[in-house]
């Protein structure tokens, strides 16, 4: 049994004996090269998965105008977040590239002759996992500036054992994300699963023997040749309900989830100085939001409250559900995208104008009750599935946390 020794930490507790303690200043250089005019960068960015390459723009070449400020980043510089310290999902990294990234983090050169940046990579792992670093904040946005980080303490194992500590962790860590990796890929499958009955059931109904003609939908193909098609605006309403005093802000989120932003979270969004347009939204509207549509924000409201005009809010006298079903069957597909003109990346405009025009397959109402019933009930089964998936990806994160405090703090040696 090694012996202990108080680490004069409280969130740490005790440390080995023969374990140091010194300020960050000691143990980490912060850098900021800023990147240079007309040299050509990769742009990087800070992940829950450490550092990536950002592929969603072109960002290779000359530096623009708005990149000024950004910091060069080399391969092995440890990255930190130190803003948003109660609620930020990012926190270090080690960097995999050379490139830039944003003014906003700090890039720490470690004193090589006293610190492994892999060890201390997972040392702020778990900082970050309990947000002790948010105590030592003054701002309003939980944010350390340079001083403040300066001043604090970190332990300093033996060098040799930061390395043995961290190529441990290496080895355990990558164990339990194969296993979450793994299951990821059966929740992705689940998901998949679950658009593709919703797409089958809106499409082609549940009698794999029903006589079949041409939809005259392209991507529908055919479908049962009882069913009629009609363009939206002959079966469904616009509405625009008044506001109430009381009324909170409803928001249709790209699950399909349609509810109060209180019911999920209030930090995150931007919140309109006049809410120029806002219209009223009953529980059981049917809404489709003219921008995020195209990526599954289309849902039935469980909650009244009022909405920004980028929301559709119609009625129908067919099955609101059905036809819920049609459009995320839609937007799953890819189809709101093919359809687009517009030039913002991976967006649709889906405002009523769109809607109204938009065929629509229609079997009979009570057929559109079965359909609705089937992939309820199809659905509801593979979400338990996902669900008991979710708890155990959930159950190795603990588990990995609790690995590296134990490691990190010398609780336990790696022998």
């Amino acid at each position: 049994m090694r012996q202990m020794k108080d680490s004069g930490i409280a969130w740490v507790g005790e440390i080995p004996q023969e374990w140091d303690i010194q300020k960050n200043k000691y143990i980490f250089k912060i850098k900021k090269d800023i990147v240079l005019p007309n040299k050509s960068y990769q742009l990087l960015s800070l992940t829950t998965n450490g550092i990536r390459e950002k592929d969603e723009d072109d960002c290779s070449g000359k530096v623009p105008e708005n990149y000024d400020g950004y910091q060069i980043v080399r391969r092995n510089d440890l990255v930190m977040c130190l803003f948003d310290l109660d609620c930020s999902a990012v926190f270090s990294g080690i960097s995999q590239y050379d490139g830039m990234i944003s003014p906003a983090y700090k890039i720490l050169k470690i004193n090589n002759s006293i610190s492994n940046e892999r060890y201390y990579a997972y040392w702020f792992n778990y900082v970050s996992s309990k947000r002790y670093y948010k105590q030592y904040s003054k701002s309003l946005r939980y944010t350390l500036n340079a001083d403040e980080f300066n001043r604090l303490f970190s332990p300093v194992p033996p060098l040799d054992e930061q390395k043995r500590i961290a190529d441990f962790l290496d080895k355990e860590c990558g164990k339990i994300d194969e296993l979450k990796a793994d299951i990821q890929t059966q929740i992705d499958t689940l998901e998949q699963y679950k658009r593709s009955v919703i797409t089958e059931a809106v499409t082609h109904g549940l009698n794999p023997d029903v006589s079949m003609k041409d939809s005259g939908i392209a991507w529908v193909g055919e479908f049962p040749a009882h069913w009629e098609r009609k363009k939206g605006k002959y079966i469904l309403t616009l509405l625009s309900r008044p506001i109430k005093k009381d009324d909170g802000v409803i928001t249709c989120f790209r699950d399909g989830e349609v509810t109060l932003r209180s019911n999920r979270r209030e930090e995150g969004f931007t919140m309109a100085d006049k809410e120029i347009g806002y219209q009223g939204v009953n529980v059981g509207d049917l809404v489709v939001h003219g921008m995020d549509g195209f990526a599954g924000a289309i849902g039935i409201s469980d909650s009244r409250g009022k909405a920004s005009p980028v929301l559709n809010v119609l009625d129908t006298k067919q099955n609101k559900e059905y036809i819920m079903y049609y459009l995320r069957s839609m937007a799953y597909n890819d189809v709101f995208t093919a359809l687009s003109t517009g030039i913002r990346v991976r967006s649709c405009d889906l405002r009523w104008n769109k809607l109204a025009e938009l065929l629509y397959p229609l079997p009979p109402i009570a057929e559109q009750e079965q359909i609705v019933d089937y992939i309820d009930y199809q659905l509801a089964r593979t979400n338990e599935i996902i669900a008991d998936k979710k708890s155990q990806i959930e159950t190795l994160d603990e588990y990995k946390k609790s690995l590296i405090y134990e490691y990190v703090t010398g609780k336990k040696e790696v022998v």
